[in-house]
């Protein structure tokens, strides 16, 4: 049985290599076509653009890993069972679970690398493509810089009504410092700006208002020049940020954002659980692939392909479903990643219990 073990194991590999590399060129050349008039209109340098889709290889294989990997399986084992192979596996007195450990130990192999690639590779791509969207095709702002309002610290709370990530500077800045639930001072200034030179902040219109006790003392001056425990890119960073930072550095980020009472927080959470979950789909894919795909059907292989691109864009469009309702609701972030699993594992498991039989 190793032998037949080594053999679909090869072939699993091998078939799933090949879908990556006869897709990825077909994404390119639309993505090209769509895109080409802004390359034109900005002129974009070729090197630049050269630099930009191998980084939408990255991308574009994360995004639709899933579905490569199932087509793949359901590709090669729905030949496997028209030459009659998967039935001449099971007659030799395999049972279907035994026949299951080659599928899941090439699983395996490509859920590990996609994990690492996920953690350390693609975060690096993802910046790239994501710095060239923002620059060069999506016209929308690549931050949210209106009513920015940020808790820095466990007793400190900020607040701008608008914030220039291009001038570094912002308007009607407010600073609170609370001890427990009370107010110790406020600070307001009508612009904050970031001085570089000296890595620090001008506020211009700067008062203060000190509270102790029943008293109150208030100083105004026209500028004044001070620093604070934030940089002025914490005001807003960009929406993209969690999908740029490799593992370590996502979590340390997350937990800043947190403390700060980010409104993104949810967003950056989905991500940090889609690192984990994207990985664990190749095992459930694999299995509802191969039961499907190992007994001879009516209508061939072209049954077994509609049937696994439907599978394969229905569980993109449940990940897609979900990952809008948490940036547009409270809806929980690991509910988001991992239900469509769960829903995936449902389907699975009802699948075996029929192949088997």
């Amino acid at each position: 049985m190793k032998l037949i073990d080594f053999y679909i194991i090869k072939r699993y590999i091998g078939t799933f290599l090949v879908m990556i590399l006869l897709f990825i060129p077909i994404g390119i050349m639309v993505d090209l076509a769509e895109k080409i008039d802004k390359f034109k209109e900005k002129e974009v340098p070729l090197l630049t653009i050269a630099d930009y889709y191998l980084d939408f290889t990255w991308y574009f294989a994360n995004l639709l890993f899933p579905i490569f990997l199932f087509l793949s399986v359901i590709w090669f084992t729905s030949k496997l069972a028209n030459n009659t192979e998967v039935i001449a596996i099971l007659s030799s007195g395999i049972s279907f679970f035994r026949y299951l450990r080659p599928f899941l130990l090439a699983a395996s192999f490509i859920a590990v690398f996609a994990f690492f690639a996920g953690m350390y590779v693609v975060p690096k791509s993802n910046l790239g493509f994501n710095d060239f969207r923002y620059k060069y095709i999506v016209k929308k702002e690549a931050r949210n810089t209106d009513q920015v309002f940020l808790q820095i610290s466990d007793n400190e709370f900020i607040y701008v009504n608008n914030y220039d990530p291009v001038r570094k500077r912002a308007t009607n800045f407010t600073l609170e410092h609370f001890k427990g639930n009370k107010l110790e001072f406020k600070i307001h200034s009508e612009r904050i700006r970031w001085i570089d030179r000296d890595s620090s902040f001008r506020l211009s219109n700067y008062s203060k208002r000190i509270f102790d006790g029943d008293r109150e003392r208030y100083e105004k001056i026209s500028r004044k020049d001070t620093i604070f425990d934030f940089e002025i890119n914490d005001l807003a960073p960009v929406n993209y940020i969690a999908e740029t930072l490799t593992y370590k550095e996502l979590n340390q980020f997350i937990e800043d954002e947190i403390d700060r009472g980010s409104s993104l927080i949810n967003n950056h959470l989905l991500v940090r659980h889609k690192r984990w979950s994207i990985p664990i789909s190749a095992f459930i894919l694999t299995l509802i692939a191969v039961a499907v795909a190992s007994f001879k059907r009516r209508g061939g292989m072209g049954v077994n392909l509609a049937f696994g691109i439907t599978l394969g864009f229905l569980f993109i469009f449940f990940d897609k479903i979900f990952g809008v309702l948490v940036s547009k609701s409270t809806f929980p972030p690991s509910l988001a990643a991992w239900l469509p699993l769960g829903i995936f594992g449902i389907l699975a498991f009802f699948l075996l219990r029929h192949a088997r039989r």
